[in-house]
């Protein structure tokens, strides 16, 4: 009797199984089916990729651009830096001169965080009679001056040439804030006693709501005619947010012309990082692209 029910609970078991296996292979079938019928429904009736739907599909490189379209995709090139003047002015010293040029940003969306130039200063016959490379940064939509100080040269100058000779820009893909530095109280007085010809002097106003390790002024003295006669630089460090700092420029030795203007340029280099003390400038925002 055990035996025969051990028999029949061996072929109810067989049966079983048997039958779960059959259910998984239609259900198997019908998921394979429905997946088919789902893929041919999405295939008929999915939009055909074109070069004019405005999506960038297919291999393009752009929108509707590049890749299998035959339109090529525009690239937005940055224009060049502009040169407005150039000059040079006796720096004080014997046989050295400073050098200056006023550089023009054309572009609102690039700005260059490393243009390379030069400076030559000729002589009357066309003759260059010193050099002098340097490298600047400069942001979208910015006029500034350039200034290199102190060129020695044995030989009497006659004007100068200033020319870019590389550019890399970035392009500032989102909103930026220029650092909001002020000067005010501008003056400029001789020095009657005391080590020196003349001073010029002002208040430096950091309304920027970052804290900056260095911000360099360049210091412009002009006569009735604009004409700069004479050029001075010095630096701050760390400024914080809010703060007013007074400073003074000297010149040590008399230069020729009168002064009836003082333009200082106050500027911080936004492409450095280094250049925050507060870690919350968003570098990530700008999106550097090279143009050579």
């Amino acid at each position: 009797m055990e035996i025969l029910d051990n028999f029949k609970q061996a072929v109810n078991g067989f049966w079983q199984d048997k039958y779960k296996r059959k259910r998984t292979i239609i259900i198997a079938v019908f998921a394979a089916i429905f997946l088919l019928f789902v893929f041919l429904v999405y295939h008929w009736t999915r939009p055909v990729e074109t070069c004019a739907d405005g999506i960038k599909n297919q291999n393009e490189t752009d929108i509707d651009c590049g890749g299998v379209c035959p339109n090529k995709c525009e690239k937005i090139v940055a224009e060049s830096l502009v040169s407005q003047e150039s000059g040079f002015v006796e720096s004080g010293a014997v046989n050295r001169y400073d050098l200056y040029s006023r550089v023009s940003n054309p572009n609102n969306v690039f700005g260059s965080s490393n243009f390379q130039y030069e400076f030559r200063l000729k002589d009357a016959e066309g003759n260059v009679i010193a050099t002098k490379q340097g490298i600047g940064y400069i942001l979208p939509g910015e006029s500034k001056y350039v200034v290199e100080n102190n060129i020695e040269t044995d030989k009497v100058p006659s004007g100068v040439e200033f020319a870019i000779t590389g550019q890399s820009w970035v392009e500032f893909t989102n909103y930026f804030e220029r650092p909001q530095l002020k000067v005010v109280n501008k003056q400029y007085n001789p020095i009657s006693s005391g080590v020196g010809f003349s001073e010029a002097t002002g208040l430096l106003k950091n309304e920027s709501p970052y804290d900056f390790t260095l911000i360099t002024l360049e210091i412009i003295l002009k006569d009735i005619n604009d004409k700069v006669i004479a050029l001075n630089s010095t630096e701050m460090r760390t400024v914080k947010s809010g703060e007013n700092r007074d400073f003074r420029s000297l010149w040590l030795n008399r230069f020729p012309g009168e002064v009836m203007d003082v333009e200082v340029q106050a500027e911080v280099d936004i492409f450095d990082e280094e250049s925050f003390i507060k870690k919350n400038f968003e570098s990530g925002s700008l999106q550097q692209t090279d143009y050579r």
